[in-house]
């Protein structure tokens, strides 16, 4: 296997892999919380890593799960929620979804939650090496007009990143309701020396992971008559 390289940080990639950051106006109390509170939540990525990524969180966890694009908040809240001796790093760019964030770790006292408001890119190149035991990318930004693909987040580069962060043996799980981003990952990860597909049957791409929650793009897009897929590929 080639050897997985360090990248520069970036704010910016090729473009950017999200869209717009603002929507409507936070709430007053809202928008005290991202003034007062993200501080003490988000990564500084301006030092070092801790060597062990345990040691970012207050209470004591055995192992640190990644959620890249976590939109609406569902899934990671519920995971953290679920799984206390669990670490979560949550990466959102959009500030109405991370400050509903905020809110529910601040209000619920979720010891085992960081933070982190800008691209992800920044957080995978600022993680050790091996450090993570799963990494979540669930219906992310697809770029539908073909002339945007190259902004969609998987890409060679970014897999490498993944690659390098991720312990061998631990798992990057992905979701998506397009067909052609679905395709794209398919491929991707195919002509990735460090990702394998985990499929056995025909269905098993078609159901969700134990304990789904959902997320509320996964119920737009069965209202608007798509089906999601998740997609496990080992980190071999």
């Amino acid at each position: 296997m080639p050897a997985i390289c360090c990248f520069k940080m970036t704010n910016r990639y090729e473009g950017s892999f999200f869209g717009r950051r603002k929507g409507k106006p936070l709430s007053p109390r809202r928008e005290a919380l991202m003034d007062n509170a993200l501080s003490g939540l988000k990564l500084d990525l301006d030092n070092p890593a801790p060597s062990d990524l345990r040691d970012l969180f207050e209470r004591d966890v055995h192992s640190v799960w990644l959620e890249v694009g976590f939109g609406g908040g569902e899934h990671l809240l519920h995971r953290a929620r679920q799984n206390p001796d669990v670490g979560f790093i949550g990466v959102e760019p959009f500030v109405g979804s991370m400050a509903k964030a905020v809110s529910a770790v601040v209000g619920e006292n979720l010891e085992n939650v960081r933070l982190y408001d800008d691209d992800a890119v920044n957080v995978l190149d600022w993680l050790p090496e091996a450090s993570l035991d799963l990494v979540y990318q669930l219906y992310p930004d697809p770029w539908p007009k073909k002339r945007h693909w190259k902004r969609r987040f998987i890409n060679r580069q970014n897999l490498s990143r993944y690659a390098r962060a991720l312990k061998p043996g631990s798992e990057f799980r992905f979701a998506s309701d397009i067909d052609t981003y679905i395709d794209w990952t398919l491929r991707h990860c195919r002509d990735h020396d460090a990702f394998e597909w985990q499929v056995e049957t025909a269905q098993d791409w078609k159901v969700p992971w134990q304990g789904w929650p959902g997320t509320r793009y996964e119920a737009k897009a069965v209202r608007e008559g798509r089906t999601g897929r998740y997609l496990t590929f080992l980190r071999v």
